[in-house]
């Protein structure tokens, strides 16, 4: 059996949404995965997906890769920033992480990846940059802010299990996103949560797609190496 620390977050789910996500026809994530494979488009869809990359399993390790490091943006990009970067070479750009045609993109590139670990990794010729910004992660998840002074840390490595208001504390392995949250009534991108976490600790949040945001991603993905994916899925 693995420890509580080598948990995805559905291992943490409550008994009702366990069966609510196993169960498609009650899963709301089906809708999303049902827009995603349509925008995603087939061979006679000019200017969709397709056309470039034909059938999403195509991209099956995508999900598991991200964030990568961009030498044109001088920065880490995301799975949601890839596919704005990507739908900017077509007639119908998207723009906004939280967009629903990018979430549900999203969830069926990650859909696509289930099962596959995470591969976070340095690129060759900027192995540097990419370590400084791993480092900047791992330093963020560790540092105390906000009104209640707590660190992530403090939450996803000391507490695994306890009960914080209506939640019960997972790892925070990122294994499961986009997320159905239930409270939010709509699918949300990783960006969304962790912005979410500083709400919650009375911290300055974060702009989306910010280089604090990227940079958590990144180490939150890096130490869950080898778990496998399990997302999209419910959250409460």
């Amino acid at each position: 059996m693995p420890s509580a620390h080598q948990l995805s977050g559905n291992a943490f789910l409550s008994p009702s949404l366990k069966n609510m996500q196993s169960d498609a026809s009650l899963n709301p994530v089906s809708l999303w995965l049902d827009q995603g494979r349509s925008l995603w488009g087939g061979v006679a869809d000019p200017n969709s997906c397709f056309q470039c990359h034909g059938a999403p399993q195509t991209l099956k390790s995508a999900a598991t890769q991200h964030p990568k490091w961009s030498p044109r943006l001088n920065r880490l990009v995301n799975l949601e920033d890839q596919i704005i970067a990507c739908s900017a070479r077509t007639p119908r750009p998207f723009s906004g992480l939280e967009n629903p045609e990018v979430l549900a993109l999203s969830a069926l590139l990650h859909s696509s990846s289930q099962g596959l670990p995470f591969q976070v990794s340095a690129p060759i010729h900027h192995a540097a940059q990419w370590q400084a910004e791993l480092s900047a992660g791992a330093q963020l998840f560790t540092t105390r802010m906000g009104r209640m002074n707590l660190a992530c840390t403090h939450c996803h490595d000391v507490n695994i299990g306890k009960q914080m208001r209506a939640d019960v504390i997972s790892p925070a392995h990122p294994t499961g996103f986009p997320i159905f949250k239930m409270s939010w009534q709509s699918m949300g991108s990783i960006d969304r949560r962790l912005r979410a976490c500083f709400s919650g600790v009375q911290a300055e949040v974060p702009a989306a797609g910010s280089f604090e945001l990227r940079r958590l991603e990144l180490f939150l993905k890096s130490r869950s190496q080898g778990l496998p994916l399990d997302g999209p899925s419910l959250r409460r």
